[in-house]
């Protein structure tokens, strides 16, 4: 459902629906999360000595592209600077870099070409904070001239990572706190980048517009503003932007985004429910994963994910595509997506019982499938009930069975169906009570 009138240049990021986010930097020696310098203000001299010493032994993007390829994603984002600063590039403006270090490599290079021989989508992030330089924190207004200099500095990367390297379709910014964006000149490099990148798409993380956020936040999650950028980014929540296209920016993990040793992970079935949340309303999932130091997806991710990638081989019309929404009450079950005449039920919670209750819906059913099994199953329509038949006893997934459901025509609903569960008209509720009467005592076995 096309409700953000999206241009023909940029559907493919509301028809991929799932997304690979690469957090790795010299922070992976730690061991601690991508934030580790700041969280446990180490001296940033000795970081800097560590980080230039770094120099990851088994790196092989190309490895990473074809198990990402498998795990089902997309399209991918990888961390060409974090907030510490170390650029994975061959960046011209600082010798704080993996070409200029220890790996004498350019690892965003060798991301880029790897991706898009497998046919990703290219996605960088950019952090715009750097927890070396004291005049981002201090803001312009503590010294004007070191503050152009670093405007000019970031600006500079941003214009190098969309000249080197071919098409970049997708930009994530990020580390946006506490500057707003007549500070960091985000709007006028926003048109440069446009024009160095004619579809690229950019997300929200430009600063606040003081003018009109409230706050830093911009009320959209993590440094986003709710009026600027072409989609929204809510970390570490499923919450769909009123505004525009969006994404879930989300761990597999229990909290860090960079490399944690002894990190507790998401279990397969729960990445998965993500995941289909996020479609059913309307949005993406951007993944992360935090490589090790030597440059290794760990295990326990490759095994969740390439779990999901099997599940999305089967199932995957279900997810991928130009469709999302709901027709009707489903949560006692799971989540639906729609595309077309056709609607997906991906089915969290399977109860084992042979018959499946649809109701507040209007239009013709054409066909029913168990798309698990690829089995066709019998259907019933009845004031504006839909039975569903035949169901199996034991579940036929070892995560979660679709049923796929096509319609004659666009599939429409009721008005119990377009209101839900603590919404709309409350008359609607009161004239279904009134159905029993009015008493508070018992009737129904009077």
């Amino acid at each position: 459902m096309d409700r953000f009138n999206i241009p023909q240049k940029w559907k493919w990021f509301y028809e991929d629906r799932y997304g690979i986010f690469i957090h790795w930097g010299p922070y992976s020696v730690y061991g601690r999360g991508e934030q580790i310098a700041f969280r446990e203000h180490l001296d940033l001299l000795e970081y800097e000595k560590i980080a230039c010493d770094w120099n990851p032994k088994d790196f092989d993007a190309k490895k990473w592209a074809k198990v990402a390829k498998e795990a089902g994603f997309k399209y991918a984002c990888f961390t060409t600077k974090h907030h510490d600063g170390y650029c994975m590039w061959d960046t011209k403006l600082t010798d704080y870099s993996s070409a200029k270090q220890a790996p004498k490599r350019d690892f965003v290079r060798e991301y880029v070409e790897a991706f898009r021989s497998e046919g990703f989508k290219i996605g960088l992030y950019y952090s715009w904070m750097d927890w070396r330089i004291p005049v981002y924190f201090e803001g312009p207004k503590a010294d004007k001239k070191a503050w152009e200099s670093y405007k000019q500095y970031m600006h500079g990367q941003v214009e190098e990572l969309l000249s080197n390297y071919g098409k970049i379709d997708y930009f994530f910014f990020d580390g946006v706190w506490p500057r707003n964006a007549e500070e960091l000149g985000s709007l006028q490099l926003v048109e440069k980048m446009r024009q160095l990148q004619p579809d690229i798409m950019i997300n929200d993380r430009l600063g606040y517009d003081k003018n009109k956020d409230e706050n830093t936040d911009g009320g959209m999650g993590a440094g986003g503003a709710a009026n600027l950028g072409d989609f929204g980014t809510p970390e570490r929540t499923v919450v769909a932007d009123e505004f525009r296209m969006w994404e879930s920016c989300q761990v597999s993990g229990w909290r860090l985004w960079g490399y944690t040793k002894g990190e507790r992970w998401l279990a397969a079935d729960k990445l998965l429910d993500i995941l289909c949340e996020c479609t059913s309303k309307g949005g993406n999932l951007l993944l992360n994963v935090g490589p090790d130091a030597d440059g290794n997806f760990p295990d326990e991710f490759m095994e969740r994910t390439l779990t999901i990638g099997a599940w999305l081989k089967k199932h995957g019309e279900a997810i991928y595509g130009h469709g999302s929404g709901e027709l009707t009450e489903f949560v006692t079950h799971g989540y639906q997506t729609i595309k077309g005449n056709n609607m997906y039920l991906i089915i969290r919670f399977w109860d084992g019982e042979p018959s499946l209750r649809l109701a507040d819906i209007l239009t013709p059913v054409k066909d029913v499938t168990l798309l698990t099994t690829s089995e066709k199953l019998k259907f019933r329509q009845k004031d504006e009930v839909l039975y569903i038949d035949g169901l199996p006893k034991k579940n036929p997934a070892e995560l979660f069975p679709v049923i796929k459901i096509e319609f004659e025509e666009k599939p429409e609903t009721n008005q119990w169906g377009r209101e839900r569960l603590w919404e709309g008209d409350p008359n609607r509720v009161a004239a279904w009570a009134k159905q029993r009467g009015t008493d508070n005592n018992v009737l129904a076995v009077r």
